[in-house]
């Protein structure tokens, strides 16, 4: 089992709030195997000199799409699943590029994809799966023309291989329970209107409480959790009351809404940045007018959204939900988020706090001994200038993802 030494580095251990000195960590196989401050003695294993880098836990995006590679989503009706595949490789190898050791994918990637990461056929972050995301008909997950008569077939269609329908509590139940024996890590739900689809209004409700019910019980039943898409309070509201672990956006969220959901020890995962790119570049890749509107609705609300959630208590995670051709601004938000966060806590958004939702504390987004060796070494303080995470990873002079180097420029 080979051994790795890391020596000559400042060691940013997000359970800390500075960067400590003096150390040295030893990996072993995939594990990080000791952390001291004293030197280790591991006389077989291959030393690695930091040359004063930052040495930290890799980062965690809690909410991408590895498959969806249109901005303008309906486009994918024109893509096969061979196609989709070659797309998410090149994505995922990107994700890594940048720093991303872990992502959860919130509709999309389904088992196969994640078996390919898995057994070494695709370079690319570990992957926390959900399968197609759930909506109801004419809700966040219907993607249809008003003029077509009834379903996509999923076979050729990568559009309609990503998203499922379902109508009532029995219709729902299948569906869940489908995503489970396709070994889904968790269940996603639409709730409200979104931006990317082409007739929901943002604050319609979608799913009732039976509904959403029927959802986690299903879930809780494999031993998951359901996340729900949604906007406006009051969809956060319903979610928050039917046993909803996590909301996806957020953006419109109130005082009373983020109480109770930090009552209700649940997460936010936050994709300011989504937004801001589409605002800037999506028109040109084919999104429409109305759904332009949206997006202008949901921005206004993005800061506002984390300020809210801070004084509530309500942990946030690190999301980027950007599709296509706007995923090269995938780590444009911790730059969006420093406004009015401070980047110690933007970066446990992106370690710590992201390795609690995934229910994999003590194994993601720390330096503790026995925890997966995915680790960064950065060229710089990322707690002084968190520009660094930005430019495709040319600040990393070294990844490493599950004890495998990935990228390495340190001599």
């Amino acid at each position: 089992m080979g051994q790795f030494l890391f020596k000559n580095f400042g060691m940013l251990d997000p359970t800390k709030d500075e960067i400590l000195g003096g150390h040295e960590l030893l990996v072993e196989g995939n594990l990080i195997r000791e952390v001291s401050d004293r030197p280790i003695s591991a006389p077989d294993a291959a030393v690695i000199d930091c040359a004063g880098g930052t040495l930290m836990p890799g980062l965690i995006d809690c909410h991408v799409h590895v498959v969806l590679g249109e901005v303008y989503i309906r486009q994918l009706e024109n893509v096969p699943l061979t196609l989709m595949t070659a797309q998410a490789m090149v994505a995922m190898r990107e994700m890594l590029d940048r720093g991303f050791t872990t992502v959860r994918d919130t509709g999309g990637a389904d088992w196969g994809i994640k078996a390919a990461v898995d057994q070494g056929y695709i370079t690319g972050p570990r992957i926390f799966i959900a399968g197609r995301a759930i909506g109801p008909t004419g809700g966040h997950s219907d993607s249809r023309r008003r003029t077509d008569p009834g379903p996509m077939c999923a076979c050729c269609n990568a559009l309609a291989f990503t998203m499922g329908l379902a109508d009532g509590k029995a219709e729902v139940r299948k569906a869940v329970r489908e995503e489970m024996r396709q070994g889904c890590d968790h269940v996603k739900i639409m709730m409200s209107g979104g931006v990317a689809s082409p007739y929901d209004p943002l604050d319609s409700l979608q799913f009732s409480l039976g509904e959403v019910g029927a959802a986690v019980e299903e879930a809780h039943a494999f031993g998951r959790y359901v996340c729900a898409h949604a906007y406006s309070a009051e969809a956060i509201t319903r979610a928050a009351h039917a046993g909803v672990r996590t909301i996806e956006h957020g953006n419109l969220i109130d005082e009373p809404a983020a109480k109770l959901m930090a009552e209700k020890d649940m997460f936010l995962v936050a994709n300011l940045v989504a937004y801001y790119a589409m605002k800037e570049r999506a028109a040109e890749y084919g999104m429409s007018g109305e759904m332009l509107e949206k997006n202008d609705v949901v921005i206004e609300g993005g800061l506002r959204s984390l300020e809210i959630c801070k004084r509530a208590g309500v942990p946030v995670a690190y999301g980027s939900d950007l599709l296509g051709q706007l995923r090269v601004d995938q780590s444009r938000e911790f730059q969006l988020r420093s406004d009015v966060v401070p980047a110690i806590d933007i970066i446990r958004s992106a370690t710590t706090i992201a390795a609690k939702l995934l229910r994999h504390e003590g194994k993601l987004g720390c330096l503790s001994p026995g925890a997966f060796a995915d680790l960064l070494v950065v060229d710089g303080n990322p707690l002084k200038n968190l520009e660094l995470f930005g430019g495709q990873g040319r600040h990393m002079s070294l990844i490493m993802k599950d004890g495998a180097v990935h990228k390495k420029t340190l001599h």
